[in-house]
């Protein structure tokens, strides 16, 4: 027993030491030297890496432009996107029940302030139609804010929200908005024509359908508008909108739908993008 008790002072002992050892002044086996040598050591290496990290980032920095992607990933059709929001782009109500597209039309009032008419004249440019509103920087020197030419809401005629408030909704003839999303620099006609935007029914759906209208004229954007110079550079952009009118489509049953927009710059959309230059939603209009 007293054996095994000078063991277990021992092995303590060793442990005392080894943490600190008054003879030699060692904490955990270093002098104070040792550890002093260690610590700068890290100290500049870390602060040689962190040095690295900043002038990496500062010389990044450089790279970039405020107004324009130095490095612009982009694609061959822009997507595009439809207005009221709906959850899972299904878009279902009844015409008799003012509560069921309330909120449609709701959606679509806060959507279309920006484009009222007096805002527009006040903000934008009276363009002229079919041809590009190019506006160059002259060498160093940019020309920024650039302008924007006007999209006013009453070119939405009977969906404009202003001949009709509830845009058709009460009388089972809603209209959907379709916007073509941004891309900075992108020209997406040539020869004076602008792209236009068709919708159909699925294939299963074709009968569905019903006739539709158009507005602007044709579903047109109208090349005007483009090119666009990003957000910082024109501050007051308008996004041009195609809206869509259904006059007769069937009731009670849904109805799969798709838009695309037409162009002869503009590639297709592939299966291996099937968001390109197109959209997909569900409509369904219920009279009862």
């Amino acid at each position: 027993m007293s054996g095994t008790r000078e063991e277990d002072r021992k092995g303590s002992s060793e442990w005392r030491d080894y943490f600190w050892n008054p003879r030699t002044h060692e904490l955990l086996g270093r002098t104070a030297s040792s550890w002093g040598l260690i610590l700068l050591f890290y100290l500049v290496f870390y602060l040689f890496l962190a040095s690295m990290f900043v002038l990496t980032m500062y010389i990044m920095l450089l790279t970039l432009d405020d107004y324009k992607p130095t490095w612009q990933d982009r694609l061959a059709t822009p997507g595009m996107m439809i207005r009221p929001k709906a959850d899972q782009l299904e878009i279902s109500f009844t015409a008799s029940e003012t509560e069921s597209w309330d909120g449609f039309i709701n959606n679509l009032n806060s959507f279309l302030s920006p484009y009222d008419d007096s805002y527009q004249v006040q903000t934008n440019d009276n363009c002229s139609p079919d041809q590009y509103f190019i506006q160059e920087d002259s060498a160093e020197v940019r020309n920024n804010p650039k302008r924007s030419c006007q999209f006013n809401r009453t070119m939405l005629e009977e969906c404009s929200g202003i001949s009709d408030r509830f845009y058709g909704y009460s009388r089972g003839q809603p209209c959907i908005l379709i916007k073509l999303n941004r891309v900075i620099g992108m020209l997406p006609g040539k020869d004076g024509q602008s792209p236009y935007v068709t919708c159909g029914a699925k294939r299963e759906d074709g009968d569905k359908i019903g006739p539709l209208a158009y507005y602007p004229p044709n579903g047109t954007f109208n090349l005007m508008y483009y090119p666009y110079y990003g957000k910082k550079a024109q501050v007051n952009y308008t996004q041009p909108l195609v809206a869509v009118k259904f006059l007769n489509a069937s009731l009670n049953t849904d109805i799969s739908v798709e838009c695309k927009i037409n162009s002869n710059t503009l590639a297709e959309g592939t299966e291996r993008d099937k968001f390109a230059g197109r959209v997909s939603f569900k409509l369904r209009i219920n009279d009862k």
